[in-house]
Parts: structure tokens; sequence; C-alpha cells
């Protein structure tokens, strides 16, 4: 328990009273932040609580507490039979209710990250109470509770489960999901292992021609005996020949191996970029965009260069050792048993250098990610570091993460410098091994020199394929902390489901309806039952103060967030139930900030439609007022734009942005912040492009500017999460409400800047 609780708490409680468990709340009943406790004794509930918390419901059940003769803020309720604790998680605040048999006696609120502590509570009171519904005859044994956290302690060592410390998963174990990319080429896969199996086998083949050779050949025309030239030539052609067919085994292996790792990175990547499309915009303001850029193409050439080569080396070494073992356990069992002297020391040095590696392998790949931040924030914004005369500073911002990069990459270096030479080290001592077993086996005229030279070969490509396979551990961490920052993707559910039984929108007319519609950013609510109609062709102007929910809304009904109570209807139907990629089709959004992708002025005007002629890109253009200042451009509608578009005008930019939104001719439109970045000049020409854009169609506007909503057929006026007035710009100015004040001040602010 917290040091805070402790002193008030034992002051609380009676000489034969006993702490089983407790629970510290962080919200009070106006869901503030506040520190409160409710406590689990074995004779009763005890509860402190700021003065904001709402404590008893029914006050009479509880009983107040004296400190120092004043009430104080402790209550507590005796452990009736039928006291019941519930907790109770609703998005991401949650509550904590203690009844009885007829009503709800006490609540306590908490955020979302006290959900777990709060049901370790519920079923801590439940198993006490359920042990005093016991026979008073037996002997009731209450549980051991853990002094740190309040969970109840199950095992017999008095551990913990839940403050113990869990080992992390394995990242090693996420490349084995990679098989289900490999499946599709199961085929491709199956002649690449078929190929290493038979080119292992044809490069041992020279082991065994090379003992008969010395046997039959070499040893007995030393001795002076005669030897038949062509039985020589006979073993020098099996040699060259299975050296040939090792070669083109090997060439095919390789060849086949590359092939399907390339793909499976290729697919790896698109299945990775495809569900980042898929997730909602919720995921994206957590992340840097540097961060996803090298998960997606630093991280799949890991996992690319895994399996096309470690992964492969690995499998033909494998097969070797295991082919290598087979030939010297049938030439001589205690001979082979002799090359396994240093075996078992290697196999402990790899298992303890590979807990170092796979850490210091994730450090690696976090501080990658951060030297991709570093360029992602410096290179599109360089206008800034520039207009600021920052470069300097963003210069040493990137060495510093340089700098990081190579520290902890010298780490790794370091474990590995000691790793590759002690085992090297360890293969010599084990061929020594061989030769001085082998020596004393030639004096007791127990082998003979062809064995020896079989003998030899064979346990020189053993230890040479273990030091080689060995290798693996470095990649394989790398590769594993690779994949397992792809999985963390993969892994992420989208926020804005598509509905299990989805309704296919036909041309929508365009009726909005809000019933209802609640919202909260994590804990904190920021729309509260907000309920609104809006008639098909109708143009609602959204006002009010910066932070009043405004944006919000545009962002549920454009279903980049799903509502958190209530509903959202378009055309009667909940927008929930429209696919989402086919809802949207129907909308045309307008920003503040329009983003302009590389590429062509006509490629950006047709992007949301991209088979469109032509003719139609030039229609749209018209209608935006484009059309004049892009004819004015070198390639006209070929003209290239800057990445974000920073070769144009903020004006002719946005004027872009309208003439995409008229293209994909969306029956609901939104418009948020449109002309509040330009001149009154070209406030203007976007004004006669936006007439052209809203007719027809149902449109909601987001606006400072209260002008440039005079046209609305009716003003939404939106505070702190509500909606206060709604109506035409002269009714809200009569009315003297919400509106009129934010229409006065305005105009104050525009004669202040004229005067």
């Amino acid at each position: 328990m917290p040091p805070v609780w402790q002193a008030s708490l034992s002051a609380q409680l009676a000489g034969d009273e006993s702490l089983l468990g407790w629970f510290e709340t962080d919200l009070d009943s106006q869901l503030h932040y506040a520190p409160g406790l409710v406590a689990l004794t074995n004779k009763r509930m005890l509860a402190y609580c700021p003065q904001k918390q709402a404590l008893a419901v029914t006050p009479a059940a509880a009983s107040p507490s004296k400190l120092n003769g004043h009430l104080s803020q402790w209550q507590s309720w005796p452990l009736a039979a039928d006291l019941k604790l519930h907790a109770i998680d609703q998005a991401a605040v949650g509550t904590l209710e203690l009844c009885d048999a007829t009503s709800r006696l006490a609540s306590w609120r908490y955020t979302a990250a006290r959900s777990a502590f709060a049901r370790r509570l519920e079923s801590q009171c439940a198993a006490i109470q359920s042990q005093r519904g016991k026979l008073s005859t037996e002997v009731v044994v209450l549980p051991t509770v853990c002094p740190s956290c309040g969970a109840i302690i199950t095992s017999s060592d008095g551990i913990c489960a839940a403050c113990a410390p869990v080992a992390p998963p394995a990242p090693v174990s996420s490349l084995f999901r990679l098989f289900a990319f490999a499946k599709p080429r199961a085929l491709m896969v199956v002649l690449g292992l078929l190929l290493t199996f038979a080119g292992t086998a044809a490069s041992l083949v020279p082991l065994y021609l090379t003992m008969p050779l010395i046997n039959n050949v070499l040893v007995p025309r030393f001795n002076g005996q005669a030897v038949s030239v062509q039985l020589a030539c006979w073993y020098l052609v099996g040699l060259f020949g299975s050296a040939v067919l090792a070669w083109l085994l090997n060439w095919g292996r390789l060849y086949v191996t590359s092939w399907v790792s390339e793909r499976i990175a290729s697919d790896l990547r698109t299945r990775t970029y495809a569900h980042l499309q898929c997730l909602s915009l919720e995921f994206f303001g957590g992340k840097r965009t540097g961060d996803l850029m090298s998960r997606i193409s630093n991280d799949t050439d890991r996992i690319c260069v895994f399996l096309s080569v470690s992964l492969v080396d690995f499998i033909s070494d494998s097969v070797m050792i295991v082919m290598a073992a087979a030939v010297l356990i049938y030439t001589s069992p205690m001979l082979a048993l002799c090359t396994l002297v240093t075996f078992p020391i290697i196999v402990w040095l790899v298992y303890g250098v590979r807990r170092r590696l796979r850490h210091g392998f994730d450090q690696s790949t976090v501080a990658t990610a951060h030297l991709n931040n570093v360029l992602a924030d410096t290179i599109p914004g360089i206008r800034v570091v520039k207009a600021f005369a920052q470069e300097q500073r963003e210069i040493e911002r990137f060495d510093r993460a340089n700098a990081h990069l190579v520290s902890i990459n010298d780490g790794v270096n370091i474990v590995w410098s000691f790793f590759g030479p002690i085992i090297s080290f360890l293969t010599e001592l084990g061929l020594l091994a061989v030769w001085a077993f082998s020596v004393w086996l030639i004096f007791h005229d127990q082998i003979t020199l062809g064995v020896i030279s079989l003998f030899t070969g064979a346990i020189g490509r053993f230890y040479a394929r273990l030091e080689s396979m060995l290798r693996i551990v470095y990649t394989t961490q790398r590769a594993a902390a690779s994949s397992h920052r792809i999985f963390e993707i993969l892994d992420r559910v989208p926020s804005v489901p598509e509905p299990v039984n989805p309704v296919h929108p036909a041309r929508l007319q365009g009726r909005i309806e809000l019933r209802g519609v609640r919202f909260k950013y994590g804990t904190r609510e920021v729309l509260h039952g907000i309920n609104l109609q809006i008639e098909p062709g109708e143009m609602i102007g959204l006002v009010g103060p910066t932070g009043a929910g405004k944006s919000t809304l545009i962002n549920l009904i454009c279903r980049f967030f799903d509502v958190a109570e209530g509903a959202i209807l378009v055309d009667g139907v909940d927008i929930r139930s429209y696919p989402v990629a086919e809802y949207r089709k129907h909308i045309g959004l307008v920003l503040q900030d329009p983003f302009l992708f590389y590429g062509t002025i006509a490629e950006n005007i047709a992007y949301g439609r991209p088979n469109a002629s032509q003719a139609e890109i030039v229609a749209a253009a018209r209608a935006a007022r484009a059309h004049e200042f892009i004819l004015q451009l070198p390639d006209g509608y070929d003209s290239l734009v800057g990445e974000r578009g920073q070769s144009l005008s903020g004006g002719e930019r946005q004027r872009i942005s309208i003439a995409r939104a008229i293209l994909i001719d969306p029956r609901i439109l939104i418009l948020d912040e449109a002309t509040s970045s330009v001149d009154t000049e070209t406030e203007r020409e976007i004004q006669i492009a936006l007439d052209n854009l809203i007719r027809g169609r149902t449109t909601i506007a987001i606006a400072h500017r209260l002008s440039t909503l005079r046209k609305a057929d009716r003003l939404v006026v939106v505070e702190r999460g509500r909606i206060a007035e709604i109506g035409k710009h002269a009714e809200l100015l009569r009315e003297e409400g919400a509106y009129a004040r934010l229409h006065k001040a305005q105009m104050e602010l525009v004669q202040g800047i004229g005067v």
C-alpha cells in the first residue's frame, strides 16, 4: 500500500481487524482526478474519498468515522451476508459499486488504467463472502493478501502472481509467424529444401571417395605396389563430378530460396502497409512517421536477408552437421564421441549470449526508428528550419541520434566480438582433440590412413559448419526484433471496425441525424449528448470557441472515430452499418491546410477518382476557380507540385483541394476552416469556388470568420461539447446569446485592426 494511506488506514482499524485487500481510486464523482481508497477487512468495507466523491448513496447504511472529534471522510459498511462489490467498466471510466440485496450503498470512480485492480478487489470480496457463508462450525481460512498490490496469493510459496516479474515473450517466436506468408509458395519452399538436402549430400561424396583413393591407390603406390592408373582416374573423375553436381545444386538452392524470401518480404511489406491504411486515425496520433517508415522498409529488409541468406545457410549447415555426424559415427564411434568434447560449452555460450543480443537488437531497432524520425521531421519541415536559422541545431539533433545508435551497436558488437572468436577457439580445441585421439589409434594400429583422412575431412566440415551455424544467433535475434515490430502493427485492431452485416449505400440523399452523441478522448468527455438533424441539401454552419467540439463532430460524421454513446444516422441508417470505404466515397472534405501529394496537378485533382477523364478534371478545376492559374504554370495540368504542394501558394492549394472534392461529386460536404488562412482577394475566389461546390449538397462548414457563414441555412453554436443555440444569423443576433457574443467580439477585433 502507498505510504500516504498507511497511517490513516491504521487509525481506522480495530485491534482484531486485519486488512485483506485494498483499491486506490483516482477520480471523484465529477470525473476530476482525486485520490481515494477502498479497503476490505475481515469485518467491513472502508472507504476514504475526497469531498467531491459520492460515498454513501444511502447514508444510513454507512457508518461515518470520527477523527479528533471531527467527522472524517472515512466511511464503513459491515460485511453483511448480502453485501456485494461490483466493478463496471464503461469506455475509459469505471465504477466500483457496493450493493446489498435492495439498493446501492456506495460507488467510486476510476480510470481504465486501474480496471484490473478494481476487479481484483471485487474477486477478493466475493471470495471472503463465500467463505463467510460457510457453517460456523467450519474453520474459515482467510486468504493471504499481497502487501504491495492487494491481490490474493494462491501459490503455496507466498509469491504474488500479479507482482512477480514476468519475462517478456521471446520475440524469436514471431519469426514462426512468417510461415503463414510462406504457405502460398509451399512448393517452392519444398523444392528449396530438397535442393538443400541434395546439395549437402553431393558435397559429402568426396569424403567417401577420398578414403578408398588413399587406401587403394596412394598408400599401395607409396609402398611400391602396382596400382591401376585407370582406377585412380575413376576416383578423380568422381571427385570432379561430385564437385560440379554440388555446385549446380547449391546454385539452384540459393536461387529458389532467394526467390521465395523476396516474395515473402514483399508480401510482408504490402500486408503491413495495407493494414496501416485500415487502422484508425487514433493509431497514427501516437506514432512517429519515421518509426512506421523504418518498420516497413528497414525491418522487412532485415527479414528478407535473414530468410534468403541466414536461414538457408542454417538449414544447409544443419543438414551438413547431421550427415557429417552420421559419417563420423559410422566410421569410428569412439572418435566421433571425441568430437563432442567442447560441444556442451558452445551450447552454454549460445544460450548466454542470446538474451543479451536480443535486448541489444531491440534497442537498436528503436534507435534506428528515432534516427528516421529526425529525418521525417526535418526534411518536410526544412522551410521552418531555415526560417528560424536552426540548421546547426538540427544537425546536432541528428548527430545525437546517430551517436546513440552507434553506442547501442557498439554494445552489441562487444558481445558478438567476444562470442565469435571464442567459438572459433573451442572448435580448434575440438579438432585438436580429434587429432590427438587419432594419433593414439594409429600408434595402436586401430585405424588406417584413409580413415584418418576421411575423418579429418568430415570433422573439419562439422566444426566449420557448426561455427557458421552459430552465427545465425546474431541474424536471428536481429530479424526477430524486426518481425516483432512488424507484427505489432499487424496485430493492431482498427478502432473503427467494419460492420458484420453491412448495408451497402446506393446514392445517398444526405440526411444526417445525430442522436444523443457522446464522445471521449481517454477519460475526458468532449461531447455531451449532441442531438441534431440536417436535411438533404441544407448548409449548416458550426461555430463556437476553440475546443468546443466542432472538429470532433466532423471526425465522427466522417467516421474517423466512433461515438462512445448514441448514434449518427445518414438517410436513416446508422453509419456504423455502412462499409467504411463505401460510406466515405460519398463525403467530400476540404481542410484548412490542404494536403497535396507529390505528382502532377491533374493527378492531385483526380486523387478521389483516378480514372477521371481530362475533360472532367478541367471542368472540376474551372468550377474551383483554379483553371486560370493552372494554365499559367509551365506545364499546365502536367506541372509537378513539390512535396505537400510547397511549390504552390496557400490559396492555390486550397482551390486544387476544392476541385478534388468537386470531381468526386459527394452528397455530403465537410468544410473545415476552408478560407481561414488566405487573404481577402483569395478568399473571394475560394468563396466563389465553394458556392459551386456547395450547390445541391448537404454541407457542414466550420469557420471562425462568421461572415463566411451568412449563406448557411442554419447556424449551430457549440459550447463545451453541447449545442447552445441553433438558428439563422439574424435570429441569433436578436437573441443576444452565445452567437451574439462571438459576433460582437469579432466585430470589435475587426474595428480595432482598422483603427
